[in-house]
């Protein structure tokens, strides 16, 4: 099967929002998904995507990203999401995703490219691994919800 991998555009992030939806029942967390189609759209200068396109147009995958800067070394790309519906892994699809991506951080003259992988994502660690990424194992997230935010004081 022969599949196209493109930039996205608005009008594919109806197709984008079901594939982050799906992502998150995969990664067991669907109800911590608040943002939407419309949010998308209303942010979208802030954030950049490839998809996975069949010789159909149906989307199957994406790698959505964004720019970040970190202080010790500077501009870099954070890939966000990678994914792939299940019935079309294993056909390189990922890779052809993360190889735009490279494409865009060495463009882009990044000094880093930084994601992150569930632990129990074993397919997935072993993929990033194979191409030589490193995995630690030391950093913890600390997140504020929306909720959160509006509520912080100190």
């Amino acid at each position: 099967m022969k599949i196209t991998i493109r930039r996205a555009e608005e009008e594919d992030f109806p197709a984008i929002f079901a594939l982050i939806s799906e992502l998150a029942e995969f990664e067991k967390a669907p109800e911590q998904v608040t943002n939407s189609v419309e949010q998308m759209k209303h942010e979208k200068e802030l954030f950049q995507c490839f998809v996975a396109e069949t010789q159909t147009h149906e989307i199957v995958g994406m790698a959505l990203y964004f720019f970040a800067y970190f202080t010790w070394v500077g501009k870099s790309l954070y890939l966000d999401d990678l994914y792939i519906k299940p019935e079309y892994r294993k056909q390189k699809i990922g890779t052809a995703l993360l190889e735009k991506v490279f494409e865009v951080a060495r463009e882009e003259q990044c000094n880093r490219v930084r994601w992150q992988v569930l632990d129990w994502n074993q397919p997935a660690i072993r993929m990033y691994e194979k191409y030589g990424a490193t995995i630690e194992d030391q950093w913890l997230n600390c997140d504020f919800d929306r909720e959160g935010i509006r509520k912080f004081r100190v």
